[in-house]
């Protein structure tokens, strides 16, 4: 086996243990670590959740409960180790001091405290570093991370159920259910990769939803998101209920009686935000909740959430799932009037994968082009 294909096996390991963090460690990134020498392994690693031994530490950690000798070894690493102190000391100090001979970098970390900053101090201390080796696979493993550190706002992934014909729900609102149950057990490994978990007023008193992961094992759950100006869903709906955090953005004109019961609730955040032309913008909201820590959001519904997304160029993913029924013209549309006069304005996707759950379909794709930006 040549340097080349070693580094790849070793690397898409390391990319697999990852993986499996998944959503659980914001908001840091998710990595994986793996040590070998001679083609043995002789430990692995992964960061569980913030605030826990790195997976550099890990894999050494690991090594060493083996009693295995690192000396000289080589480190595979999905991100660049970190440099600086955070929560937890630097792992370049760890890899150095553990005599680590030469380290494989996937992809470098783009936070301004560490991009590059790592490969450079393990170089000045005689480690041998290799970069990009599966680069696409780390990056895309990291995907809002990346977009939460460089644009300073959460990754937005837009979520829908829908028949063929675009519809989210029937003429009377009915939408339980458009897809079958692999559909849906797939949508909550979504949410269990989300920071956060986002729905309007309308779609949370239409389909009174809960937001949480129910059909995968997860150890935490996302944040409940909603967007509700004058705090009209029911107090005794499930988004208020205590199997999740609930965060609330409403505005001044909420109902009073309401908002001081959901404020003494230890599980509910209120937000009040000002209304512009009686809408919310969505930017404020998105920057309450980088505030917050916030990563990935995964926006749910409903139609007019989605429709200032698009208005606005604000999504990063569109995940949907595409359920083999007509629903017809008096049905309800994913999204409302965007202005487009013609073809060329209109957002255009990549498709990124294409999956078969039962009878249903589900599509990944990206922004290729996000048309003409409307703010009216």
């Amino acid at each position: 086996m040549d340097l080349k294909a070693k580094d790849e096996k070793f690397m898409d390991l390391a990319l697999k243990l990852a993986e499996e963090r998944k959503g659980l460690t914001h908001p840091n990134p998710t990595v994986g670590a793996v040590i070998e020498k001679n083609g043995e392994i002789l430990g692995i690693g992964v960061h569980k959740k913030a605030g826990s031994p790195h997976a550099e530490r890990e894999a050494i950690a690991d090594a060493l409960k083996r009693g295995k000798d690192i000396k000289g070894a080589t480190m595979y690493i999905t991100l660049e180790p970190c440099c600086h102190y955070g929560r937890t000391p630097p792992c370049t100090d760890a890899i150095i001091d553990n005599r680590i001979k030469r380290v494989v970098v996937s992809t470098l970390d783009p936070n301004p405290l560490v991009s590059g900053k790592g490969v450079e101090i393990l170089k000045e201390n005689g480690i041998d570093v290799e970069i990009g080796i599966l680069e696409d696979k780390a990056k895309k493993l990291n995907e809002d991370f990346f977009i939460y550190i460089k644009e300073k706002r959460p990754f937005i992934n837009l979520k829908s159920a829908e028949s063929l014909d675009g519809k989210i729900a029937t003429r009377t609102g009915h939408s339980k259910w458009i897809t079958g149950l692999e559909a849906r057990k797939y949508a909550h490994l979504l949410r269990k990769h989300a920071s956060a978990v986002m729905i309007g007023v309308n779609t949370a008193i239409r389909d009174n939803p809960e937001l949480t992961v129910r059909y995968v094992e997860t150890e935490k759950q996302p944040i409940r998101v909603l967007i509700d100006k004058y705090l009209m869903t029911p107090l005794d709906y499930k988004i208020f209920n205590d199997k999740a955090r609930t965060v609330v953005f409403t505005s001044d004109r909420a109902d009073r009686k309401k908002l001081k019961i959901l404020e003494d609730k230890d599980n509910i955040k209120i937000v009040i935000l000002p209304l512009n032309r009686g809408k919310f913008n969505i930017e404020d909201i998105l920057q309450q909740l980088y505030k917050m820590d916030i990563v990935h959001i995964l926006v749910e519904g409903g139609r007019g959430l989605f429709t200032e997304f698009f208005r606005k160029g604000l999504y990063d993913k569109l995940s949907l799932f595409i359920a083999p029924k007509i629903l017809g013209e008096d049905g309800l549309d994913i999204v409302g009037a965007l202005g487009i006069n013609n073809v060329y304005e209109a957002p255009l996707f990549r498709i990124e994968d294409i999956k078969k759950l039962g009878e249903d379909i589900f599509l990944e794709l990206y922004p290729k082009q996000k048309g003409v930006k409307k703010d009216g």
